[in-house]
């Protein structure tokens, strides 16, 4: 029976050995195939080219300018005051109303101010009066003091007597002209050129010299002036721009970034003499013709300020620089439709143009959409119009 058994188990580690033996070689044989006919690699779809938008590289002057925030203020403003007490009998302008200097705007009653300078005439001529018989005298007694018919003394006494008549007169004349001046502030006239506002006072009123709203404003709005500020970094671009003359300057509305609808366009006419040390800035002062009256005392505007012209410099649309940590860099188009990255050196930057100092040259071709898809050596696809 132990026999049987150890045959039977000698067969089996036969089998398992032959069988052990089969499977390493078929194992070893596909090995050796699979090295000898390495599978065929599966062709990659080839990547898609960018689609994107190019500019060119182009020469232009391009100005230098300062942004800043504005407040509109009338060139010139008047409140008209009454330079006397009185009634006021008449309102001669209308509310809003254009004015030229001289016009009419009210009348205060006259009567008062003309019984004083009927008075001081009156006083004046009877003081001329005495003043002529005192001089008739001083003749007289001159007369009789050379033949010694009178003193000396007395003689001098009437000298002094028509020097004291002659002051009276001028004295006189003093208060007819101080009297004529009171009369003449009765009629209230527009003490400048401008745009009246609203009436503060209705005639029929009793108005005062120290009345503190007076009748009207008077406001100047053609011209108009501007205040603004800016850093005090930049005043050494803005003085040498008032060296060279009057910069010009753009009034903006707000919101309006571009520039191309200015509101108005003026000068720069005064640089504040101290920087305002609380915030670190200057004011400056424009002047704008005004027009059109698109500019109003007290609004707000945008202020452009144009310091230097930078001629014939290399340009780019700002947005087709991109910043790394390598600095500024576009991206450049190539004759087989590629991009190639290509470090630049930018200057002078507005929303307009970005001036490149180094990196380009003239009629090279950057990408100006879609850059932010790309890498060095990508295939694009140039397109028109808007790409996404």
């Amino acid at each position: 029976m132990s026999e049987v058994i150890n045959r039977t188990r000698s067969k089996r580690r036969v089998v398992y050995l032959i069988l052990t033996t089969l499977v390493l070689v078929t194992l070893a044989a596909a090995i050796i195939y699979r090295v000898q006919h390495p599978p065929v690699a599966t062709a990659r779809a080839a990547p898609q080219p960018v689609p994107v938008r190019v500019a060119a590289v182009i020469r232009q002057d391009v100005p230098i300018t300062l942004d800043g925030l504005g407040t509109v203020q009338a060139y010139r403003s008047v409140t008209v005051h009454s330079m006397i007490d009185g009634p006021l009998l008449e309102v001669a302008f209308r509310e809003g109303q254009d004015v030229h200097a001289g016009d009419l705007l009210a009348r205060i009653d006259p009567r008062p101010t003309q019984a004083t300078l009927d008075q001081a005439i009156a006083k004046k001529a009877q003081d001329e009066a005495t003043l002529a018989n005192a001089r008739l005298d001083l003749i007289r007694y001159n007369k009789l003091a050379a033949t010694a018919y009178t003193s000396a003394q007395t003689a001098d006494t009437q000298k002094a007597t028509v020097a004291v008549d002659e002051a009276l007169v001028k004295q006189d004349q003093a208060s007819i002209d101080s009297a004529r001046t009171q009369l003449s502030y009765t009629t209230i006239t527009a003490p400048i050129a401008g745009r009246l506002g609203i009436r503060q006072v209705d005639a029929g009123n009793i108005v005062h010299a120290s009345d503190t709203n007076g009748i009207v404003v008077i406001t100047t709005l053609q011209p108009i002036s501007v205040l603004f500020t800016l850093p005090q970094q930049s005043l050494p671009l803005v003085v040498a721009a008032m060296r060279a003359g009057h910069p010009a300057v753009l009034a903006l509305a707000q919101g309006d970034a571009s520039g191309t609808k200015p509101l108005d366009r003026g000068v720069l006419e005064v640089v504040d003499n101290a920087v305002d040390q609380t915030t670190g800035t200057i004011k400056l002062k424009a002047t704008f013709p005004n027009p059109d009256l698109l500019l109003w005392p007290g609004g707000f505007v945008n202020v452009r300020l144009t310091v230097a012209v930078e001629r014939d410099a290399l340009t780019v649309s700002p947005i087709s620089v991109q910043r790394g940590p390598d600095g500024a860099y576009v991206y450049l188009l190539q004759k087989d439709h590629t991009v190639l990255r290509r470090n630049v050196t930018v200057g002078h930057e507005d929303l307009a143009a970005s001036v490149v100092t180094s990196g380009l040259a003239a009629g090279d071709v950057v990408v100006t959409e879609g850059g932010s898809r790309l890498s060095d050596h990508a295939a694009v696809e140039v397109q028109e119009g808007v790409l996404f």
